[in-house]
């Protein structure tokens, strides 16, 4: 039965094309919009993702790393404490207004101050040395070069922030930003581009490298437990990370509409390929009743139809998979957010092939049509 269902799919594939086509399409759909949300809200946690800290100390309560609020520099003074912590690095965050040097307008920014040494962990895995090195200068701010056009500037151009005046060294890329534009500086440039009052000793965020072999959850856990300091939270930086997305993801709506549409995409796919299979359940029906009256039971013939729909899946999951992976490559070249993990992609491949067995389910109800008697019409 088993080689019958195979050799009908061969024979029979016009019958059986478009169903493979519609379980590809709805699995190609799935792994587009996961893609799409995982670049998209995972952008929010950008300034976690690629920097090399362990550690990440800011105000409690912060929900997303863009929400942060100034606190105390004696809480790097804690961090440096703690035996465990190998290395501390401040983190300015500055919401500003750019203005390039083309008529864009106001464009809305958020400046990053980092520490522009060789060493530094903020930005160490986008930022090459050379790079990091020119914003020592005065003034000086990276961009993500697909933000050029929007901030209207090119690299060389000058450009203000906050009306202070500022000049585009480098771009770089995998700096982008959820609701804003992204741009690196110094510790020093984003002082002086800071126009909130703010304490000279306060800082965003403090950021650690903990001890090789240390896990940094025992270590963020012991540093919570004291308030002598001043108010603070300390987050690992995953856990930091997951939060800010999560944050954006659902805490602002957004991620509603992505469920409703993921809901609609398998919705369709299920009624579009169901119909198919149970089409051409229906073209085969002569056959089946055939076979049922050489002795066939109905139970090994919903086998076939069953098997049928398992091969429809594989096929349509294999072209999804192809073509998938051919168009994020072309999104990231085009600087597209879109990300993709191996369990995200297991579960949107588990949820097609699903579609693809439901439908098969819904075909086997056809072959009550399979009377033997039939044949005598």
């Amino acid at each position: 039965m088993v080689a019958l269902a195979r050799k009908t799919l061969v024979y029979e594939w016009r019958r059986f094309l478009p169903a493979i086509l519609a379980v590809g399409f709805a699995s190609l759909l799935q792994l587009l919009q996961a893609a799409l949300v995982l670049g998209i809200f995972g952008s929010a946690s950008v300034y976690i993702t690629r920097s090399s800290a362990d550690l990440w100390a800011g105000y409690p309560g912060t929900q997303s790393v863009n929400l942060g609020r100034p606190i105390s520099e004696d809480v790097a003074m804690r961090l440096r404490m703690d035996p465990d912590v190998v290395k501390v690095e401040p983190f300015r965050w500055v919401d500003a207004d750019w203005r390039g040097s083309r008529d864009t307008g106001g464009v809305s920014v958020f400046v990053s101050g980092i520490d522009a040494r060789p060493d530094g962990m903020m930005f160490s895995r986008v930022l090459p040395l050379a790079l990091r090195a020119r914003l020592n200068e005065p003034g000086a701010v990276i961009v993500d070069e697909a933000d050029l056009d929007s901030l209207g500037v090119s690299v060389g151009d000058s450009a203000a922030i906050n009306g202070q005046r500022v000049r585009v060294v480098g771009v770089s890329r995998g700096l982008r930003a959820l609701g804003g534009v992204n741009i690196v500086a110094s510790l020093e440039t984003a002082r002086v581009l800071d126009i909130a009052p703010n304490d000279a000793g306060m800082m965003t965020y403090f950021i650690a490298k903990v001890r090789p072999g240390v896990k940094p959850a025992i270590v963020a856990n012991r540093l919570n437990g004291s308030n002598a300091f001043g108010p603070y939270t300390v987050w690992t930086a995953k856990a930091f990370a997951r939060e800010s997305s999560l944050y954006w993801m659902f805490d602002t709506g957004a991620g509603a509409g992505v469920l409703f549409l993921a809901g609609i995409v398998f919705l369709v796919g299920s009624v579009i390929t169901s119909q198919t299979l149970i089409a051409a359940v229906i073209g085969s029906i002569r056959e089946y009743a055939t076979l049922n009256a050489l002795g066939v039971g109905r139970g090994s013939l919903r086998k076939v139809v069953l098997e049928q729909a398992f091969w429809v899946g594989a096929l349509g999951l294999i072209c999804s998979i192809v073509i998938g992976f051919i168009l994020l490559a072309i999104a990231r070249n085009r600087s597209v957010p879109m990300e993709l993990n191996p369990l995200i992609t297991i579960a949107c491949l588990a949820l097609s092939m699903a579609l693809a067995i439901v439908s098969g389910l819904a075909a086997v109800r056809t072959l009550r049509r399979a009377d033997p008697a039939s044949l005598l019409r």
